[in-house]
């Protein structure tokens, strides 16, 4: 099951790092994945990169902590986490979007964020065996 926990960590962690990527460097592109039409243009359409880099930020969060094998830690900044997705379904389905884009693309990221974050959280600690000091010989 760690295994498990592990891969879909890190896939969870990369993840925000592709969606801010096609946001910074595709705005409307990206946008129409979102669930929200139409996307704000003009100077409005800075909003793309203020999303982007709060995609890539999370993911980098949740891999750098990961990385530095702080799994409860990520556990615990992932439940925050997953306010985003949540938020995310609530403005597609206040905005006009379709329930299915607002359940099926954010509410089922957070549904996965959350199942992972019980996984983390469950954990136990491994710990190293340490070995037992052996006895030393008598010298004759």
């Amino acid at each position: 099951m760690r295994r498990f926990t592990t891969v879909l960590t890190v896939l969870l962690g990369i993840f925000p790092l592709t969606f801010g990527s096609w946001f910074l460097f595709s705005g409307h592109g990206a946008a129409a994945g979102f669930g929200i039409d139409p996307w704000p243009t003009g100077v409005a359409a800075g909003y793309f990169g203020v999303k982007g880099i709060r995609d890539i930020v999370t993911g980098l969060n949740i891999l750098a902590l990961f990385a530095l094998g702080q799994r409860r830690a990520t556990g615990v900044l992932m439940a925050i986490s997953t306010l985003i997705p949540i938020t995310d379904m609530i403005m597609v389905l206040s905005h006009g979007g379709t329930a299915a884009t607002a359940l099926g693309v954010h509410g089922l990221t957070a549904l996965v964020m959350l199942v992972d974050v019980s996984l983390l959280l469950r954990e136990r600690r491994t710990v190293e065996a340490v070995e037992a000091p052996q006895p030393v010989g008598a010298h004759s």
